[in-house]
This record gives structure tokens, C-alpha cells and sequence, in this order.
């Protein structure tokens, strides 16, 4: 087993390759590393790679290649300790990806919270943007099952509240923690919307075999969106969809729930935040 570590040195204005005033040409890895890393695989030996980074690389045309990839970000000065607890299983890592790890160099610029312009399947770009590891996602050492998706109502008004909830299991043999991340879809609206965008997520630490129960407050308001030069937020009528999923990619979507919102159209003066409970069985 080989263990790869890459990534940037950490300067200002031109004396490192990440930092302020250090941008990048591309998003290939600094200077030689690229190649390094080609002679690494072409080796045949496993090559864990692990990435002391300011910024994600586009990682792509080693995606087939590589035993696992760690993507540690700069960690700071605990982060020596912290990255060798998760090589060595004595951490069950269950970080998500704040940001998208690009597959291709030049396939960018990408968010997850695109309008459907933005998706490489609708060719608006001969760059195809679709990432390799997209935000939200992470692995475990351990599985999980999420059952019973459910909400107490699908038809709420636009200044009303439902709750979601659904079971994790942990199916594996080893203490983990899964992350379950809720995304709301809104296919009509007056200006172009993301076509997911992450409005909760609950941390759900267990032990093999163990269970909960995983509740979202869901209230209109968080299907508000700002209308006009002046910000004025509003919450429409209409049909939306909420993702319960592992990340922001489609094929990470465990379930839906549809929902509809009634009534008259509303104005709203702040931004709500998702309330979530974890009910271990």
C-alpha cells in the first residue's frame, strides 16, 4: 500500500500556491504532482491518495485508479493525527464535501445549486461541469438503510408546517455516524431556481444495529426565494419535492416526499432555518 500525500503550500500573494493572492491557471494538482502521482498507480501498488489542499482538484483521470482518496482540506495542526485515525480505522470518517471535487480541469465553474441550465445532461456547455465527488458527499467504514420515509401532511399552506421524518440503520458491524441531508426541489417558479438546494441535515451517530428516527420541521418559509430588486423574499402556491439524500447528486436520492403548498402567495422578512431531531430507538 502506498500513501499519497499532495496538495498546496499555504501562502500570500504569490508565495504558495493556495492562499490570497495565489490563484490557479486551472485546477489541475501544483507543479509535477500530476505526474507523480501517474508513476504512483502506474506501479500497480494501492495508492491511497490524501490531499492537504486550499482549493479541490479535479481528480478525474485517476477516479478508476486509486485505492481511496482523502480529501483533508489544510486541517490545521491536529490534523496530522486526525487524517492517520482515519487511515488506520481507529476513525470512522463521516465528513460531506462542502464543495464539488471537479472531474475535469476546465469543467468549471460548477455549484450543486445550479439552475437545470447548469446540469452537463442539457449540453448549454461542450465542458461537461459534472463533478466527480459532488457536495455533500463522504464514505463510512460502515452502511446504512433508511426506511420509512414519511410526513404527517403533504399538503400544507403557505404559512403552515409539516414534519418529515424516516429510520436509519446501522447495518454494518462498526460504530459510524451517517449524515442525512435534505434538499428541496422547486420545478415552476418566476425566475430560474437551483435544482436542489440543501435546507437540513441531521448527523446520525450509532452503533451496529442501532436505529433512529430522523425528524424535519418543514415550514413553507423555506421555500422562499427573493423576488425583485429589492430582496423581498415570497413563498408561492405550487407543487415542490423534498430529496432525502446522501448528497447533492441525483443518484444519491434515497426517497421523496411531494408536497404542495396552498393558499395565497406570502412575503417573508427572514430566512428560516430547518429543526431537526434525532430519536434514537
Amino acid at each position: 500500500m502506498c500513501i499519497a500525500v499532495l496538495g498546496d503550500r499555504s501562502g500570500l500573494f504569490g508565495r504558495g500556491t493556495s492562499g490570497e493572492g495565489c490563484d490557479a491557471a486551472d485546477l489541475e494538482l501544483p507543479g509535477e504532482q500530476g505526474a507523480l502521482l501517474d508513476t504512483l498507480v502506474a506501479t500497480g501498488t494501492p495508492v491511497v491518495l490524501v490531499l492537504f489542499t486550499g482549493r479541490p482538484y479535479a481528480l478525474g483521470r485517476w477516479s478508476s485508479l486509486l485505492a481511496a482518496a482523502v480529501q483533508a482540506f489544510f486541517p490545521g495542526e491536529e490534523g496530522g493525527p486526525a487524517v492517520a485515525g482515519v487511515l488506520s480505522g481507529r476513525v470512522n470518517p463521516s465528513g460531506r464535501l462542502p464543495v464539488s471535487v471537479p472531474y475535469a480541469p476546465g469543467g468549471q465553474p460548477w455549484t450543486y445549486a445550479q439552475p437545470p441550465l447548469g446540469l452537463g445532461e442539457n449540453n448549454a456547455s461542450s465542458i461537461d461541469p459534472t463533478p466527480l465527488f459532488p457536495f455533500g458527499h463522504g464514505l463510512s467504514y460502515t452502511s446504512f438503510a433508511w426506511e420509512r420515509p414519511e410526513a404527517d401532511a403533504t399538503e400544507v399552506a403557505t404559512d403552515g408546517e409539516t414534519t418529515v421524518r424516516l429510520t436509519v440503520r446501522n447495518t454494518g458491524d462498526r460504530a459510524g455516524t451517517e449524515v442525512v441531508q435534505l434538499y428541496l426541489h422547486d420545478p415552476v417558479a418566476r425566475i430560474a431556481r437551483p435544482v436542489s438546494r440543501l435546507i437540513g441535515y441531521a448527523r446520525v451517530p450509532l452503533r451496529p444495529g442501532e436505529s433512529a428516527e430522523v425528524h424535519f420541521a418543514f415550514h413553507a418559509d423555506l421555500a422562499s426565494y427573493p423576488l425583485g430588486a429589492d430582496g423581498t423574499r415570497v413563498v408561492e402556491p405550487g407543487a415542490l419535492e423534498l430529496r432525502l439524500a446522501s448528497s447533492s447528486a441525483d443518484s444519491a436520492v434515497r426517497h421523496t416526499v411531494p408536497l404542495r403548498l396552498t393558499g395565497p402567495e406570502r412575503t417573508v422578512d427572514h430566512r428560516r432555518r430547518m429543526v431537526c431531531e434525532v430519536r434514537v430507538k
